[in-house]
């Protein structure tokens, strides 16, 4: 009796082995596939995922009024850090803040050889941490990800940073996003 419940038991356990192994069905392996090679282009940045909240740059991507910001990102080959888990804050200046700069500013920043000022240009726009407006205070300074400071200023209820305005927020999975007016240049 003994002999045949241990046969009972190896049956069932080899069962649910066999259930539990990989499915046959190649879609998962297409998708997975095609997960690989788009992370092999553009790493974190490159997945698409459908059930998560937004990150950073899905909200940029899906603005627009960032289509100047994102490009620029691009062009600096920076999206992996607009995905990381962060947290992080990402002052994101508009497409009217870059038409403020000096006549071919962005067009010379997006050329190739000058990726390194754009990337730096960029990362000066993001904090490490996540901070709200209700955590800003006035004469406090943030630290950037480029190791600079930038003023806070709060003016007739309205919130600067770095000189730029704060126009709305919003919050995403890997931290938050303030649309700013202003791009925010190295002194």
């Amino acid at each position: 009796m003994k002999n045949n419940a241990l046969k009972f038991f190896s049956v069932l356990f080899t069962i649910a082995l066999i259930g539990c192994a990989a499915p046959s069905d190649n879609t998962e392996n297409t998708t997975s596939s095609s997960n690989d090679a788009a992370a092999k282009t553009h790493s974190q940045a490159g997945i698409n995922d459908s059930e998560s909240a937004n990150n950073i740059l899905n909200i940029a991507i899906s603005s627009p009024d960032h289509t100047t910001l994102v490009a620029a990102v691009q062009a600096a080959q920076i999206e992996h850090v607009l995905v990381n888990a962060g947290p992080l804050t990402v002052f994101a200046p508009i497409n009217d803040a870059f038409a403020a700069l000096p006549e071919g500013t962005v067009e010379t920043l997006l050329k190739p050889e000058n990726k390194a000022d754009l990337a730096r240009i960029l990362t000066r726009h993001a904090a490490p941490g996540t901070y709200k407006t209700m955590y800003l205070k006035d004469g406090m300074t943030l630290y950037m990800a480029t190791g600079d400071y930038l003023p806070v200023v709060i003016k007739d209820g309205d919130y600067y940073v770095g000189g730029a305005k704060i126009l709305a927020s919003i919050d995403c999975s890997n931290g938050i996003v303030h649309v700013v007016d202003k791009v925010i240049l190295p002194e």
